[in-house]
Order: structure tokens, then sequence, then C-alpha cells
């Protein structure tokens, strides 16, 4: 594409109000990434009502993850190949088929075959809204219509859990999948009246698929998916069959990435990986999506674990990370052109940085709403994250880019929280032995403090039973209380890890180079 043809693609005005476009693309966005963690509540109860085990229906996430992470990187391709708007709603389509499949699977097979459908209908909805949403719109007027796309990538996944507790507990589990279908087709509905594809889409030439290059891609995904899913439960490396998934996972994207740069038409343009702009924000969209999806994982499970809450007051503590995501997008989206987008960014980790630090200092005693600040300014600064970063990383594009680079962008964040909510499970199981052996050895029936502790526990059980017995469950419960404390400080760790990850991102920040509002230029 030539100089001049690439600003008039960018001047290029839709037929429509932009807002429009962006409402349209913004909720089958909104609808993919709610699923992703409104399923995550559901597990238990899928698995009672369909006859399997937690373990085994916890494989209703691992393929919809799988097949959702295959789809993203490849979407640019499909959409040059069949017509963006094509895709678009053939992805919707699969996508509330299948969520109508899973809501009514009677069986373990077949929501699992709906859930493999179903994220591979919804892995291309994100890259090409924000795609969309790019185009569709001028350079000075894109950070806030990024702030409207990130209310829906952001807020989902915090809204994600408490909706799903609330169907499950009112409803069914069923109803967190089947409210999907009225979704899905008000989206048909006005990506089919309000969305047009770009000149260069209509007269693109993406050349045959590229099966060799699309087999790899889901081999090393798949194997890595797995590896993340299943490593600590299978002790990683210590297991044989997660050496030789690893062996061909790294095997397969070596392969991948050889065969994409050796195409003349890839599946994947890999090349785009020269611009400096978009290989920094890629790196630290995967540290933002560790961090998010680690935050979103860890609250609530301090909370149901440590606290005895149930799924949805859990869910309900710390929803509001929303209001402060809420808050933060359109404002955000206002400073993006009038700001150095670096600042904003740096502000974002450092600010989220610091309520990791606060979550750090948990203990048993605190109340559902202790931590509530710590939480909404959290979401605030996701916002001072996810738009400013969006705005950089893909505004320094060429147009005919903008599609394959933010299906990558996708993926490594959606990568980037997939080995979050690894690592941080993974810390926490480990770190409660090592913080148990610990304690453990200051626990000398010797020593007064100990000898006064188990003599309490005895009085108080003495009424109910023997002295001998007593004497027996004071031991108990003495080890009840360090396998808590341990557990306490194993949510710590988790959590000043995450700060020191987010505080480690903002020199990476300054690595980027600032783009300007209105035509886009890089300094």
């Amino acid at each position: 594409m030539t100089a001049q043809q690439d600003i008039s693609v960018q001047n290029r005005k839709p037929g429509v109000n932009p807002w429009l476009i962006a409402a349209a693309v913004v909720l089958p966005a909104f609808m993919e990434v709610i699923d992703t963690s409104i399923a995550a509540v559901c597990i238990p109860y899928i698995a009672g009502s369909l006859s399997a085990s937690t373990d085994e229906a916890t494989w209703v996430l691992t393929f919809y993850l799988l097949s959702n992470a295959v789809v993203l990187p490849a979407s640019a391709w499909f959409s040059l190949r069949f017509g963006r708007k094509r895709f678009l709603i053939a992805s919707i389509v699969i996508f509330t088929i299948s969520s109508f499949f899973c809501g009514a699977a009677g069986s373990l097979l077949v929501i699992l075959i709906a859930r493999l459908m179903q994220g591979a209908g919804g892995g291309a909805l994100q890259p090409l809204s924000q795609a969309i949403l790019t185009e569709s719109f001028p350079p000075e007027k894109r950070g806030m219509a990024m702030g409207l796309f990130g209310l829906g990538v952001v807020v989902a996944p915090v809204l994600g859990p408490t909706l799903g507790g609330w169907l499950t507990d009112t409803y069914s589990w069923r109803w967190a999948f089947y409210i999907n279908i009225p979704i899905g087709v008000l989206a048909i509905f006005m990506i089919s009246r309000f969305i047009e594809d770009p000149p260069y889409i209509a007269n693109a030439k993406p050349g045959k698929l590229d099966s060799i290059g699309f087999g790899l891609l889901a081999l090393w995904l798949g194997c890595m998916q797995l590896i993340l899913d299943r490593g600590q439960e299978d002790d990683w490396f210590g297991s044989t069959w997660i050496r030789w998934a690893f062996i061909v996972m790294v095997v397969c994207f070596v392969l991948f990435v050889i065969s994409q740069l050796k195409k003349k038409y890839p599946l994947v343009d890999l090349t785009i990986f020269r611009n400096r702009n978009f290989t920094v924000g890629c790196v630290l969209i995967f540290m933002f999506g560790a961090a998010i999806y680690g935050a979103v994982t860890l609250l609530p499970l301090f909370y149901q674990t440590m606290m005895d809450y149930s799924a949805f007051a859990a869910g309900f503590i710390v929803s509001p990370r929303g209001i402060g995501s809420i808050i933060a997008m359109p404002l955000v989206g206002f400073l993006v052109s009038k700001l150095d987008t670096r600042v904003l960014v740096s502000l974002g980790f450092t600010v989220f940085g610091i309520c990791s630090f606060i979550w750090g200092g948990l203990t048993l005693q605190i109340s559902p709403w202790s931590l509530l600040w710590p939480i909404v300014i959290s979401g605030f600064s996701l916002g001072l994250v996810f738009v400013p970063l969006s705005t950089t990383t893909l505004g320094d594009l060429a147009p005919e880019k903008i599609g394959n680079g933010s299906g990558l962008f996708n993926l490594m964040r959606n990568v980037g929280g997939s080995v979050g909510i690894s690592l941080v499970n993974t810390i926490l199981v480990r770190h409660q032995q090592l913080h148990q052996n610990e304690l453990v050895q200051h626990l000398s029936p010797t020593e007064p403090a100990v000898q006064h502790s188990l003599d309490a526990f005895a009085q108080a059980l003495a009424g109910q039973s023997g002295a001998a017995t007593a004497h027996q469950q004071a031991y108990g419960m003495l080890q009840n209380a360090v396998s808590q404390q341990a557990a306490l400080w194993s949510y710590i760790d988790d959590f000043r890890y995450m700060a020191l990850a987010c505080f480690a991102c903002v020199p990476i920040v300054w690595l980027l180079k600032r783009v300007k509002g209105g035509p886009i230029a890089a300094e």
C-alpha cells in the first residue's frame, strides 16, 4: 500500500455514526470475555449435574481457552479471506448456537464439544472488534473509542463471577450459557446494519490457508494450555507427560515461526514484531493479563477458602473493581489525546502495584468491605493501562496490519492471563507447604506458648469429651491453626510478587515511542 493510499485509509469515514459502530462491536466482545469467567463459578454445579468429577469439569474451561487461543492469531487471515463483516457475523452465530448446546448439554462429552466450538467462534470477536473500532475513528478520538472497548474487555472478567454466581444460585448453571443467546442475536442485527468492510479488505488477496502453519499453531498453543492448566496438579516437570508436551510445544513453536517467516502469504504476519511499539506493547499486555487474571483469581478464592464466603458473596465483594473501571474508561479515553500515553500506562501499573501491596497485608480479621477502596482503585488502574496501551500499540501500525496486530495483541493478553493464573496457583500451593514447615519448626511442645495454647484448647473441649480425647483434639486444632496461617502467608506472597511484577513493568513502558493525537506520528 502506498503512502497516499495509507493516508486515505486512515482518513476514511464510515457511512454511519462511529459510536453506533462502537456499540455494535463492543457487544460481542463483552459477551465473549464475560463467558470466559462466568463459567468458572459454575464448575462444581456442572460436575454434579453431568455426573462428572470437578477435575473432569474443569476441561469445560480448558477446551474453550484452547480453541479460542488457536483462532485469535489466525483471525486476520480469515477476515481477509471471507470479508471481515461476514467472518464476524459467522463467529457470533457459531458462538451463540454453541452457547445453546452448552446450556442444553446432557453429558460431559456434549458440553466439551460445544465449548470447543464456542471457543472457536469467540476467538475472533475481540481482535475483529478492536480492529473495526480503531479504523472507524479518527486518530484523535481513538482513545475514547478504546475506552468504550475497555469497558467490555476489562469490566467483563470482574462482573463474570458475580453474574455467574447469581444466575446459578437463582436459576441454574445452564443460564450462564443461555444468556448469550439474546445478546448474540442483538449483536448480529447491529453488525449487519452498521458495519462495512474497508476497500483494502474487499480487495485483499491473502492466498490459500496455510494448513501446516495452522496445525503447528494449534499444537504448540494446545500443549502450552494443557501444561499451564495441569502443571501444578501433575508436579510440572516431575511428570513425564509434561516434559514430552513441553518438547512438542517448543519444536512446534520453532517450526511455526520458521514457516510463517518463509511464506509469501503467512497465516500470521510475524514481521509486525519489527515495530517497536507493537513488540513492547505485547510484553506489557502479557504482564497486564497476568496481573489482572491473577487478582481476579486470588481475591474471590481467598474469601471462599479462608473466610468461608459463598461463591456469590465472594464475587459480589470484589465486583466494585468494575465500578473503578467504568469510571476510568471514558476519563482515560479523553486523556489519551491530551497526555503522553506512557505517563498513563506507568501510573496504571504503579497504582495496581500499590493495591497489590495493600492486599498483601491481609489478615483473617478483615470485614467484607476492608478492601473496598483498594479494589475500586485497582479497577481504575486497569483503565489507565488498557486504554492508552491499546492505543499506543495498535495506533502505530499501518491500517492493513491492525487486524493481524490486534489478534496477536489479544493472544498475548490471554496467554498472560493463563500464565498468571497458573503461577498464582502454584505459588499458593507450594508456599503454603513451605510456610507450614517453617511454622512447625517453632512449635515445640516444650515451649510455654505452645503448651499454653494446647491447654486452652483442651480445657475448651473437655466439657464435650474426655480429657484424653480433648488433648488429642487440641493438637488437631493447633494443626488447623498452623495450616490456616501458612495458607494466609501464601496469599500474601502472591500479592507481593504481583506488586513487584507491576513495578518492574514501569521502566519497560518507557521503551515505547510516543504516539501523538491527530495524524498518527511517532517521535
